[in-house]
């Protein structure tokens, strides 16, 4: 391993990695190695290990200044006109005071998911205030902190009616006026879960009997296709004869139309992308869903929840769905497991700065754009096809359509031809005078009259669809409308939490390192940003070659053939995985392999997936040391062989350790007729050493969000790209709606597709892209095993307080490592969750907690941690371990103590009499650096039971908080 290739001063990889060629001699000397080399070749199994480094696919580290460049000349080559396109994706205005404050603040974007709510109480309150948002507005009781974008949203909502509705039936109704990509995420999804679909043109005077029996119905609104209409009617009908109506609505239009819930819809989806977020090629989004009430406890992915601290505050958490995946696994109800947090807070802010007059004057401004477009087109004699509408118009123009949207290209407009008889324009808020213009001009009418007298046109909502309910009285969105108040509120919410800005977040499997500034820049550059995801490919030429190179990096890096970058999030990535094996067999006629080997450690998605792609879960047992047990392995192939579809692994382990038998493992699976899937959560230990597709692996998903420094953005966004082999590519997603059909390696994808847009959440694709460019193969190298030592550094150094629960060869781990607690629970009463909570004392974000194993902390430092972070967590814990002993002699009672009060509270430390057994210093002061550096967590334990209890999931009371 070349160091200095690294370490170089101009090298970025000196700052991406936190420590340094002389801590690693510190760090090595501890463990007993002389090198980093010597070090891994004492960890990872020879008979996995590649014999070089990557090769030329992946070219010599850039310094940020020449990645930057690079960047600049691809974003160059995108041509981003004014798209009024629509579709679902629309130009929109991000308030400057949240692009500063909010996207490009650290303190927001490296945030991690809201498991300890103490820590976390801004971003919740930020959730808390979207899901008030998508209540007001779509009419119904409650909405979850976001979903992964429009597409998927309704895919839940059908599967959500399918769970809820009493019907046998497996028929699901489809408006036929519904987004184009919507329909095919319907078909794909529908066809794996054994769900008929049946699109049907609905409209007020639908006879819903017609339509047979239906466990659910879907209602585009408004429509596709512009058109405005009351679903009233056909709602009630579906109900009455027991099926669920699903509405998909366009929050800005619910500011001026009747919303869903006041027409009796059950479950509202839909994106809140025109709340401020930009198009971004795609993604990412925040979609939403709510739900009428005795949904509540169906809805998928993150619910935000009012509960209590110990001292009856109030305070927020994840309710009822936090992790259901990792409790109920094949039995859970979405394999969903994160959220868009940072696009949703975006979202809720653009709805706090504008407040309700704000909105509402934007989706007035919109309506009376196209209004005004609709009179100059009727004016020169043009067709529009509805009379109802809210921002988009249908023109009819036999013949002609290609040529009125290539005048309109030429004229710095992309309007959409529906067919060769029909163009579509959508209006937003960033459309002007001067684009409406050009489109007319588009249509051939250079002289055409543009009075503003035009805007005189009757309103084009119908009169009994027109909003007359309120939305948005809460105080929240009617008090921080100047740029002072709004930069006051960001800030006092991102101060309440705890981000990789004020320390080290040491969670296993989740891989929290460095989001570095240099690979965050691109993604606010407008040619990036403004782009829209059907836009023609002569205008994304730039980001499709961004996204070329990056699908070929990551397939060199895997040793797999090609990528598909579609999968928005990690679990997407399973489940297009999943998809394509399940393809692949129905291909080949073998549609009886359903069966799918998951180890009982896997991480609880792998479950939920397999069931999602109509696969049956079948669980292998692992042995006591954290492999997967072969012997039981090789047994339930024997007994499943005829019907086997896959295996799917985690490696290195879900407990951190390289298992040796891998090969032999996917061999017998091959034997078999079975694929494997290797679940690629734990990339970080493993890059630049081994590839998943040299030891067996047919396809994996890699999470960009950890190994490629894609910021967690406190829940998400996130990009789960799925990699396979040649025999697997035509079965990766596809969509009908792409720019080009072939991807890396030259492989078409021909599968169905798993996000609403054709590569997913393209926009933060420049900061893995930079990361590789930067770091190179070596840098990529030198980051996995510095964070291997870093792991196995502070596994030694705790050790002798802390059992190290599971270990590979030579006693070592992989980049993370298991504390066990249970003895010191049993020995002194101190729970895992007490430690947890006692580490925010300390400054600490908790480790994973109980997972893959109750009573334990799971520990991964990363490479970009330096040596006084892992000495200060060390530290830290160590002090815990003490603190716990003197509970177990009696020093302090077992029910008051420092760690079961903890986290302490300024206000619990200076108001009152101080009555505990603990002094004060000890409570908040526990180490002597905390004086000048404390974060104080702004709410006690937060008691977790009474907050499902009482749900409570929109914006309380202002006075509840005073």
């Amino acid at each position: 391993m070349t160091v200095s290739s690294a370490f170089d001063l101009d090298a970025f990889g000196r700052r991406h990695i936190g420590t340094s060629p002389s801590d690693h001699g510190l760090m090595l000397a501890e463990l007993g190695y002389d090198s980093l080399d010597s070090l891994m070749a004492a960890a990872v199994p020879t008979s996995i290990r590649m014999g070089d480094v990557l090769n030329s696919a992946i070219p010599p580290a850039a310094t940020e200044r020449e990645a930057l460049e690079e960047l600049a000349s691809l974003a160059s080559q995108n041509t981003v006109r004014t798209s009024m396109i629509g579709l679902g994706y629309y130009g929109t205005v991000t308030p400057a005071v949240i692009q500063r404050n909010v996207l490009e603040n650290p303190g927001w974007y490296t945030a991690y998911t809201p498991y300890q709510p103490e820590i976390s109480q801004g971003r919740l309150e930020a959730l808390i205030n979207f899901q008030t948002l998508v209540c007001d507005l779509t009419g119904l009781d409650t909405a979850n902190s976001s979903m992964l974008d429009e597409g998927t949203a309704v895919v839940e909502g059908m599967l959500l009616a399918r769970r809820a509705s009493k019907s046998t039936s497996n028929r699901f109704i489809v408006d036929a006026d519904l987004f184009p990509q919507t329909l095919a995420l319907l078909e794909s999804r529908a066809e794996a879960v054994g769900i008929e679909l049946v699109v049907a043109d609905l409209g007020e005077a639908t006879d819903v009997a017609d339509l047979g029996e239906h466990f659910g119905l879907f209602v585009q609104y408004p429509g596709a296709s512009g058109r405005v209409w009351n679903p009233a009617s056909v709602i009630a009908a579906s109900k009455a004869q027991g099926g669920l109506v699903v509405v998909a609505a366009d929050l800005l239009a619910l500011a001026l139309i009747t919303s869903p819930g006041e027409l009796g819809a059950d479950i509202a989806v839909g994106t809140s992308q025109r709340f401020g977020v930009p198009m971004g090629f795609g993604g990412p989004h925040a979609g939403y869903m709510a739900v009428r009430a005795g949904l509540e406890r169906q809805l998928p992915g993150r619910l935000v929840g009012v509960s209590k601290d110990v001292a009856g505050a109030p305070a927020y958490r994840l309710t009822l769905q936090a992790r259901e995946q990792h409790i109920r696994r094949e039995k859970a109800t979405s394999n969903i497991c994160t959220a868009q947090v940072l696009l949703a807070v975006m979202a809720s802010m653009y709805a706090v700065y504008h407040g309700p007059r704000g909105i509402r004057h934007i989706a007035t401004q919109v309506a009376a754009k196209a209004r005004l477009l609709a009179g100059w087109l009727e004016e020169i004699g043009q067709h529009v096809a509805h009379d109802a509408y809210f921002d988009t118009l249908r023109v009819h123009v036999p013949g002609i359509a290609k040529h009125v949207v290539e005048r309109a290209r030429a004229l710095g407009i992309d309007v959409w031809e529906a067919d060769d008889a029909t163009v579509q324009v959508s209006v937003d808020e960033t459309t002007t005078w001067e684009d409406l213009q050009a489109v007319v001009r588009a249509f051939g009418f250079d002289d055409a009259p543009f009075r503003a007298g035009s805007g005189s046109l009757p309103n084009a909502i119908p009169e009994a669809l027109r909003r007359t309910s309120s939305y948005l009285e809460h105080p929240v969105f009617n008090t921080h409308q100047s740029e002072t108040q709004m930069m006051r509120y960001l800030k006092q919410l991102a101060d309440r939490d705890y981000a990789l800005d004020r320390g080290m977040i040491p969670l296993g499997s989740c891989t929290m390192k460095l989001n570095a500034a240099t690979e965050m820049q691109a993604v606010t550059w407008p040619a990036f940003a403004n782009l829209h995801p059907f836009a023609p490919a002569a205008d994304a030429v730039g980001s499709l070659g961004l996204i070329e190179q990056l699908e070929t990096w990551l397939a060199e890096v895997t040793g797999y053939d090609t990528v598909s970058l579609q999968p928005n999030a990690g679990s997407q990535g399973e489940l297009a995985g999943l998809l394509a094996i399940r393809g692949f067999h129905h291909a080949n006629g073998e549609d009886e392999r359903t069966v799918c080997l998951i180890p009982s450690s896997a991480h609880g998605t792998n479950a939920a997936s397999a069931v999602l792609a109509g696969m049956r879960v079948v669980v292998v047992a692992t042995d006591a040391l954290g492999n997967v047990d072969l012997d039981d392995l090789r047994a339930k192939i024997a007994e499943h062989a005829e019907t086997l579809a896959a295996l799917m692994i985690t490696y290195p382990s879900t407990h951190g350790v390289y298992e040796h038998e891998v090969k032999d493992i996917a061999q017998a699976v091959h034997d078999a007729g079975g694929q494997v899937y290797v679940d690629g959560a734990n990339l970080n230990a493993l890059l630049g050493f081994a590839r998943f597709g040299d030891f067996g692996g047919d396809v994996s998903h890699l999470n960009l969000h950890k190994t490629f420094c894609i910021p967690h953005g406190g829940g998400g966004p996130g990009v789960g790209p799925v990699a396979a082999k040649a025999h697997l590519a035509p079965y990766l997603p596809g969509h009908p709606m792409a720019q080009r059909a072939d991807h890396s390696g030259g492989f078409v994808h021909g599968g169905g597709p798993v996000s609403a847009a054709p590569y997913g959440s393209p926009s933060i694709l420049p900061i893995s892209w930079a990361y590789v460019r930067m770091m190179g193969s070596e840098g990529l190298k030198q980051a996995t095993a510095t964070a291997v030592l870093a792991a196995n550094f502070v596994a030694s150094r705790l050790r002798e307080h802390f059992p190290v629960l599971y270990t590979g060869d030579n006693g070592l781990v992989a980049h993370e490592c298991i504390l066990d607690l249970r003895p010191l629970t049993a020995a002194t009463g101190v729970s895992v969750d007490d430690v947890a909570k006692r580490l925010v004392d300390y400054g600490f974000h908790a480790p994973t907690m109980s997972f893959p194993v109750a009573g334990t902390l799971m520990v991964e430092p990363t490479e970009s941690e330096d040596l006084a972070e892992l000495e200060r967590f060390v530290e830290a814990m160590v002090a815990i371990k003490a603190e716990a002993d003197a509970v177990a002699s009696g020093e302090w009672p077992a029910d008051d103590n420092p760690l079961v009060n903890a986290p302490h509270t300024a206000e619990s430390v200076i108001t009152g009499e101080w009555t505990h057994p603990y002094t004060r210093e000890q409570a908040v002061y526990p180490v002597h650096s905390l004086v000048r550096g404390k974060y104080w967590a702004p709410v006690r334990r937060v008691d977790q039971a009474y907050g499902d209890r009482n749900l409570v999931c929109a914006c309380p009371p202002i006075e509840a908080f005073a």
